[in-house]
Parts: structure tokens; C-alpha cells; sequence
């Protein structure tokens, strides 16, 4: 069973948190595929991991490519695993495939979106239902992140 952690944002964009949960992951020597709700969307943060910070970048690319089983990160609208990642993070809504083969599955949501809390709730419920380990996060005032469940 993978352990399924639950960020809620509230002070700090999916663009400033998502480049540090995918070095935090790298670091690690995991790899890790972005799930996202639309090709849009996932060519918006691809440009947003290049340039986060000036003094590096997060090794990277959209799916599709010649070189996706390559890719440390990769990001996909689609449900499949193109780089072999044991870390799936999963943003904008986006349905997830079955958990279980993965070491770790993030969920990154928007806490001022009310229908992206209500699924997250959903996705809650049916994560610990599959017997996954679920921990809850949420951004405080500071932009740190306080456990709360």
C-alpha cells in the first residue's frame, strides 16, 4: 500500500509549493510523475519547473516524448506511468489510477475551490477504503505546513 499524502493550499500557489514536492522527491532518488487535468495546465507548470528558482532546476519533461522512460519527472494528463515513478502527484482534479504500486501518491488541492475540496474528500475516503496510508496537510499563515490528520 502506498502512503497518500493530502496538501491543502490556501497561501501559496500549486506553482510555488509543486517545484519544492518534486525536489523533495528527487533528492530522495525517486522518481515522479505529475497527473494533471488538462495539457494546458501541465505545459504552464513545465515552464514553472524550469525557472522556480535561479540558481537550479528540476530535471524534467512532458510526456510524449522519445525520452520518457528517462525522465527523473514527467508530466502526464494521462493515468499510465511513463517513467517508471514510485512518487505520483496528482494536481487540478486529476483522477487517479490505482495507488497500490506506488511508494508514495500526493494530492495537491486548492483550498478555495470548493468543488476541489468536496473531491478531495471524495478521494480521501476512497484512498483509505483501498487500506492506504493517509496523512492530511494544511498551509499555515506562515506558508509552512501544519499535520493535521
Amino acid at each position: 500500500m502506498a502512503e497518500v499524502l493530502f496538501f491543502h493550499l490556501e497561501r501559496q500557489p500549486l506553482e510555488a509549493v509543486l517545484p519544492v514536492l518534486v525536489q523533495r522527491s528527487l533528492d530522495r532518488d525517486w522518481r515522479v510523475v505529475i497527473q494533471g487535468g488538462s495539457r494546458e495546465r501541465l505545459e504552464f507548470l513545465d515552464s514553472q519547473l524550469w525557472t522556480f528558482a535561479d540558481d537550479s532546476f528540476l530535471p524534467h519533461g512532458m510526456a510524449g516524448g522519445d525520452h520518457d522512460a528517462e525522465q527523473p519527472a514527467i508530466l502526464t494528463e494521462g493515468t499510465d506511468n511513463p517513467n517508471g515513478a514510485n512518487v505520483r502527484i496528482l494536481v487540478d482534479r486529476a483522477v487517479p489510477p490505482d495507488l497500490s504500486p506506488y511508494l508514495r501518491a500526493v494530492f495537491i488541492f486548492d483550498g478555495h475551490d470548493p468543488d476541489a475540496v468536496a473531491e478531495a474528500r471524495e478521494q480521501w475516503k476512497a484512498q483509505k477504503t483501498a487500506g492506504h496510508e493517509l496523512t492530511y496537510w494544511q498551509q499555515n499563515e506562515g506558508g509552512g505546513w501544519d499535520k493535521k490528520a
